[in-house]
């Protein structure tokens, strides 16, 4: 059973990152915004609703973008 301590750390580090993401969402419905922005478009008609948030998207693959190069760099 030597060979499994590796996997024990990934499998450990899968579960930090999964807990972080859980409270990530979590905290995303409570900043103000994230959804309001000045290039999110909304187009309301009488029988249909379409949103689409081009601004928040770009801002968070910005910030998604910005950490995940913080951990890659080695």
């Amino acid at each position: 059973m030597v060979g499994f301590e590796g996997f024990a750390k990934l499998l450990i580090l899968f579960g930090i990152v999964l807990a972080l993401l859980g409270g990530l969402l979590l905290m995303v419905g409570k900043i103000p915004f994230i959804g309001r922005l000045p290039g999110d478009f909304t187009i309301q008609r009488e029988s249909f609703t379409v949103y689409f948030p081009l601004a928040s998207s770009i801002l968070i693959s910005i910030l998604l973008t910005l950490i995940f190069s913080l951990f890659s760099r080695r």
